[in-house]
């Protein structure tokens, strides 16, 4: 069993010691918001905080995560209040939102760093790969999200997450645990 902890609950694993965090993640805690992209490391699609560091999923085995803490996207905010969600919407740098999980990680983990990064750091930290080309956009989105979290700037809320479990059951039949 490997132990670590993920998005603040301790949890552990009955994987191979190498098997990568990404599956671990998706497959075995459910957490599909890490993204597989190309698996050897170059989108960052699968990007996630492990001990306040932006890593690719996809190059961390099991083994090299014990112990650690690790957030997802859905670690980060539940209610998507946090100020790079906020500000990506904001900016309007989603469109496909593939990569956007990624992006969102790596961006928190330099603002956790850097409360006023500059372009060239936001770029330096955001290699991630985004088919939309949506970069311009990125960069602004990362300095207003800097503004907002030093209190110097406020964004409107973004939309709630789309659609509850509940109604999910309804237009899903099979994910209807009484069914």
């Amino acid at each position: 069993m490997t132990a670590l902890t993920v998005n603040g609950r301790p949890v552990a694993f009955d994987l191979d010691p190498a098997t990568p965090l990404l599956w671990a993640l998706r497959d075995a805690a459910n957490l599909t918001g890490t993204k597989y992209g190309c698996g050897v490391g170059d989108c960052h699609a699968c990007t996630v905080i492990v001990d306040g560091e932006a890593l690719r999923s996809c190059l961390v085995t099991l083994a090299e995560a014990e112990g650690r803490f690790v957030t997802t996207i859905e670690g980060l905010s539940r209610d998507r209040s946090h100020p790079v969600q906020q500000a990506m919407v904001a900016e309007q740098a989603i469109q496909c939102g593939f990569c956007t999980p990624g992006i969102v990680m790596a961006a928190a983990a330099l603002l956790a760093k850097n409360a006023a990064p500059g372009e060239a750091e936001i770029a330096a930290a955001l290699p991630n790969l985004c088919r939309c080309g949506v970069y311009p956009r990125l960069v602004r989105a990362v300095e207003r999200a800097a503004r907002v979290a030093a209190r110097r700037e406020t964004i409107g809320a973004a939309p709630a997450p789309g659609i509850s479990a509940e109604d999910a059951a309804k237009a899903v039949p099979a994910m209807d645990p009484g069914a």
